[in-house]
């Protein structure tokens, strides 16, 4: 289909890749990947036709179309919805209406005249081509890609240009879709898709009869989608067949290979210049030397491609907040007439890592405004636990930060104990490499600013961090030391994302928000889509469940009784009713030495108990990968001892904070 042959493209004077053999047949289903800036997007603008090549040859097979979805930048309008995606079809409109005006003929003219025979022959020809190319069904085809992309039916009759960036950008995709090139060509077409859009255009392009070429930062989209990557690395192309999971593998595997190679040339090398300028001038070895000499000519060098920097930085931990971190009772929050949630009850404990999932305008970003108290409450009561300090991370973060500072030199007040090397590699990191570290703020597009927002969140983290879309506009790379970082964190995380392989690979607890409720599913995005298709039923929210909230007439937990929160109404008033009954207030007196060793041993409980909880999160994440069936054993037993160890420890502080209670 197409083929690039020597291939080379400059930008500036920087040169992106050269000498670029590259067949692209038909079926094929290609991961393009690389780091940022090597080229990635200017590769696809030339197989699109939008640029050309400085040097070598592109060759397109005769039929061959090509549809090209850029990152970003369409915009659409003066049509509906269902118009606009209907205007692709505009030649089998054409065709469909040609039919209309061919039936009124042929009622028109003499069966036996040669005319008829003609507007017969032409209208059954035209039939035969108009059903080949589903013309009747592509009403129904636009109304399927529209819902999977997230048009609901009362979107369709709307106007294109009253919808945002991202939605028009989702309609874009519809309509190349639709088109069905022999060669779709997408560049991060997930950056603007909620989970549920990403899962059905999985699906679409599994079953695509074409080819096509995507860049994705999203690894299980590439994982799942793909079965060839083509990479391109120190200037190079280096192809692989399989998904991204084989093509870290193989890219390993084929490493190794070469500084194996590497270093067998190199010692035959230097045995062939010890021995030439051993005996250069010995006239009994000149024909020896002459022969080695021609064998150094020949040997083609290997050459090793500078090693990828791994970047390997600690984020400082957290102070420990009590068990609880956070609770929702019957919480509810409206704007104006639009209700977004109505009895929401629910509990988040410490080393909580919570994904909030469900589709766009759901109310995801609402719950962690309310979480972060940003946004008041229209109903309900909320509060936070005991020493929960807690950090939100905005979508719109970077408009804090102060414009006029330059980026290391911001980074370095942060972290005055980092070194500068420390800092250029964690900036290099999240894409801020070379003399990008010297740019004020103020000058950073919006996606930059966003990158370095999360990064100095990271820097101090709280211990109740609020993440609203931290992965967007981070590459692979970037995500990773993301979600090693959080994956290390002691403290409780509660975010949005819309990558698959972040959420699995992170989560713990599932939110499903939608249709004014927040469900609870425990486990990680493919736990929860395995309860949701019926292997198991969501976790009963608090209210459901016994004793995982206390009733007003029980005594609260020891965090409580240090950090008395209380239970804040959204409206301003007093807070509810919390007076006990007679019964509930007696009590018996303590004497004060003991009061505070109680109170002592309850904040060693307290971190102690965070220590487990760690330890078990260290096993559970060991077991993951399997070494040998005697090492599993040990793990599990190890983790056994932990688990047992945490219900010990639990107990006691329960038991503590009862007695301290009843004291008062």
């Amino acid at each position: 289909m197409i083929q690039l042959s020597g291939a080379g493209k400059r930008f500036g004077h920087k040169l992106l890749f050269e000498n670029v053999d590259w067949l692209i047949t038909s079926h094929d289903r290609i991961g393009l990947v690389g780091a940022n800036g090597t080229g990635k997007s200017t590769l696809m603008k030339i197989l699109a036709g939008l640029d050309t090549l400085d040097y070598g040859a592109l060759t397109i097979a005769k039929g061959t179309s090509a549809g090209y979805l850029p990152q970003d930048g369409l915009s659409l309008s003066g049509r509906t919805v269902f118009a606009e995606c209907m205007s692709v079809f505009a030649e089998l409109r054409a065709m469909e209406q040609e039919l209309e005006t061919l039936t009124h003929q042929i009622a028109e003219l003499d069966h036996t005249s040669s005319e008829y025979a003609d507007v017969a022959d032409r209208y059954h020809r035209l039939e035969h081509e108009f059903r080949t190319r589903d013309g009747y069904s592509i009403e129904a085809e636009v109304g399927r890609v529209l819902m999977g992309l997230g048009f609901g039916k009362e979107d369709w009759q709307r106007r294109t240009e009253e919808f945002s960036g991202g939605w028009q950008m989702r309609l874009a995709l519809a309509k190349l879709l639709l088109q069905k090139p022999t060669l779709l060509l997408l560049d991060e077409p997930t950056n603007h898709l909620d989970l549920e859009a990403r899962n059905w255009l999985e699906e679409y392009l599994h079953d695509y009869p074409h080819s096509f070429v995507l860049i994705s930062h999203d690894r299980y989209f590439l994982d799942v989608t793909v079965s060839k990557i083509a990479e391109i690395w120190n200037k190079r192309f280096w192809f692989y067949t399989g998904n991204y999971d084989k093509f870290l593998a193989q890219k390993t595997q084929r490493n190794e290979q070469l500084q194996a190679a590497y270093r067998n040339q190199r010692e035959r090398i230097e045995q062939l210049e010890v021995f030439i300028n051993r005996f250069r001038y010995q006239a009994t070895k000149a024909k020896q030397v002459q022969s080695r000499i021609k064998e150094l000519e020949k040997i083609e060098r290997i050459e090793i491609p500078p090693e990828e920097k791994t970047i390997h930085f600690s984020f400082p931990q957290p102070k420990a907040s009590g068990r609880i971190v956070a609770e929702f009772e019957n919480v509810a929050k409206s704007y104006g007439e639009k209700e977004v949630f109505r009895s929401v009850s629910f509990m988040i404990e410490r080393a909580d890592r919570i994904a909030l999932v469900g589709v766009n305008g759901a109310g995801k970003s609402t719950l962690i405004k309310l979480l972060a108290g940003s946004e008041p409450l229209t109903a309900g009561g909320f509060r936070l636990g005991h020493n929960v300090q807690a950090d939100y991370f905005a979508q719109d973060q970077y408009k804090e930060l102060n414009p006029d500072a330059r980026i290391i030199d911001d980074l370095g007040d942060l972290s005055p104990h980092s070194t500068q090397t420390e800092l250029r590699s964690l900036l290099g990191c999240f894409l801020f490499s070379e003399d990008d570290v010297f740019k004020k703020i103020g000058v950073l597009s919006g996606g930059e600013r966003g990158r370095y927002a999360l990064l100095r969140l990271l820097l101090h983290p709280a211990n109740f961090l609020l993440l609203d879309e931290p992965t967007n506009h981070l590459d692979l790379r970037a995500k990773d030391v993301l979600l090693n970082a959080l994956m290390e964190y002691t403290g409780t995380v509660i975010f949005v994302s819309h990558d698959r392989y972040f959420i699995d690979k992170l989560a713990t607890r599932v939110f499903e928000v939608g249709d004014g409720n927040v469900e609870v599913y425990p486990g990680n995005y493919e736990d929860y889509l395995w309860r949701k298709q019926g292997g198991s039923q969501a976790v009963p929210t608090l209210e459901d469940v016994p004793g995982a909230s206390l009733p007003r007439n029980e005594p609260p937990t020891a965090s409580d009784l240090r950090h008395p929160t209380a239970i804040h109404p959204s409206n301003g008033n007093s807070a509810p009713d919390t007076v006990a009954s007679p019964e509930a207030t007696k009590s018996k007196r303590l004497n004060p030495i003991k009061r505070k060793q109680m109170q002592d041993r309850i904040y060693e409980l307290e971190a102690e108990i965070s220590r487990v909880e760690a330890a078990i999160m260290h096993c559970e994440t060991e077991l993951q990968s399997f070494t040998s069936a005697n090492e599993s054993q040990r793990q599990s037993q190890e983790l056994d001892q932990h688990k047992a160890s945490h219900a010990a420890l639990l107990q006691e502080w329960e038991e503590l904070a009862e007695t301290l209670q009843g004291s008062d």
